[in-house]
């Protein structure tokens, strides 16, 4: 997860300096199991989409983890409030997550509901959103209970096939109240076509809308300064006639990291990977590397803000990621924008956007595909884009166009404000 700024802390009860909201504003309450400074693709999608909706105000209730951070805050649009046990110096991750912090995500069903009844006393909101159909969601659904005019939306990112989460033990327990997180929803926001089928594989039967998470064009897109380019390549060892591969992720293995780096051993000398992020499994890539005779040619630098983002891909020459489970992929449409080639598996929603000339022979394409699991496939990727400069520029300038066109948070917002919370609103009447 990637750190946001955050906003100065204001008082313990939510006001805010400013004054009261004006008339006509409509308020927002959001749960959300993580948030700034634990930010992730669906983290960054509610910053993005808040900043940008000045006519509504929103609150969120969210678990505070570390007990550093303040229990009220307000960051850009959303005033945070933070709740559950704490810890110091909180890796938010499944498996290293401290015990007390586990338990506050256990509890956060019902101390998100609680917290929420105390907020609406005061706030009267008009509308709530959950991020997935997580712990946040089961919050929700038993605020929608108690509170059936207010219209609910669930977000839905997470591409985790619904077999999966049947084999779960605590969720095989609850199936039956787990699928009224969907249907007491009014609306469903899916960020890909394949997360759409998902929800109605679950029997949701009610309107989906189909939003995908969204890129800042500006930002990705724009030439950093010379010197900073130069410099980071001098950091990273870069030599004239290399070749960067680049992959940005949750160190984890569903995101395919194993398979780039085997890749390497059927790919030149010169050909080196660039690994951004951290997570769980960093240790076992590491000895994945070595045992692949490839571990002097990968670099792992780490966690990166995601404002830095932009000059790694400037960096870097193609960008890889050959996901196993995949609800959309922010980071390959961030490479769009950034204007490097991209290689990814035809999973979970990346055949939304990403176009391979061979599968897909009647689109413009914007990418090449891999199989899964197959790293042979992944070298025969990048081989093609080393060795068609043609292939390369097309593909290039194609999907910098389709996320210039599609993909820019601005247009994100407006389709979040005018197809999910204004109908649903004026439904309301």
């Amino acid at each position: 997860m990637n750190p946001v700024r955050n906003s100065p802390p204001i008082g313990p009860s939510g006001a805010q300096s400013a004054g009261a909201i004006s008339n006509g504003v409509k308020r927002v309450l959001i749960f959300s199991l993580a948030y700034v400074p634990y930010v992730g693709g669906a983290e960054l999608a509610i910053k993005e989409i808040t900043d940008r909706l000045p006519k509504y105000e929103f609150d969120m209730i969210t678990l505070r983890f570390d007990r550093k951070l303040p229990k009220v805050e307000r960051v850009g649009n959303v005033t945070v409030h933070r709740i559950g046990f704490t810890a110091r110096n909180v890796k938010v991750s499944d498996r290293a997550l401290p015990f007390a912090c586990k338990i506050a995500k256990v509890l956060f069903p019902i101390t998100s509901f609680l917290k929420a009844l105390s907020l609406h006393r005061v706030h009267r909101h008009d509308i709530v959103w959950a991020m997935m159909a997580n712990q946040a969601g089961f919050g929700a659904l038993f605020f929608k209970y108690t509170h059936p005019s207010i219209p609910y939306v669930l977000e839905l990112q997470d591409g985790t096939p619904l077999s999966t989460l049947r084999s779960q033990l605590f969720l095989r327990l609850v199936w039956g109240l787990y699928t009224r997180i969907y249907h007491k929803a009014e609306r469903i926001k899916a960020i890909s076509h394949f997360i759409e089928k998902l929800a109605r594989d679950i029997g949701y039967e009610r309107s989906i809308e189909i939003i995908p998470n969204g890129v800042d064009v500006a930002k990705f897109s724009a030439q950093p300064p010379e010197d900073d380019v130069l410099e980071l390549k001098q950091a990273l060892g870069k030599r004239m006639g290399d070749i960067f591969l680049f992959t940005a992720s949750r160190l984890v293995l569903s995101r395919g990291v194993e398979d780039i780096i085997r890749a390497l051993a059927h790919l030149p000398e010169n050909v080196k990977l660039l690994v951004a992020g951290d997570g769980d499994d960093r240790d076992t890539l590491e000895t994945i590397a070595k045992k692949a005779g490839v571990f002097e040619r990968v670099m792992f630098v780490g966690h990166i803000a995601h404002a830095e983002l932009p000059l790694y891909f400037k960096v870097s020459d193609i960008f890889v990621r050959p996901s196993i489970i995949e609800g959309m992929g922010s980071a390959f449409v961030e490479a769009f924008a950034a204007g490097i080639p991209v290689v990814a598996t035809p999973v979970g929603g990346i055949p939304d956007f990403l176009f391979d000339p061979e599968k897909d022979p009647d689109m413009e394409p914007t990418g090449l595909f891999c199989n899964v699991r197959d790293p042979e496939s992944v070298a025969h990727a990048v081989e093609k884009y080393v060795n068609n400069a043609a292939l390369t520029a097309r593909v290039v300038k194609n999907a910098q166009a389709l996320a210039k066109e599609k993909y820019d948070w601005d247009l994100i917002a407006k389709e979040m404000e005018s197809r999910v919370f204004e109908p649903i609103l004026a439904e309301r009447g």
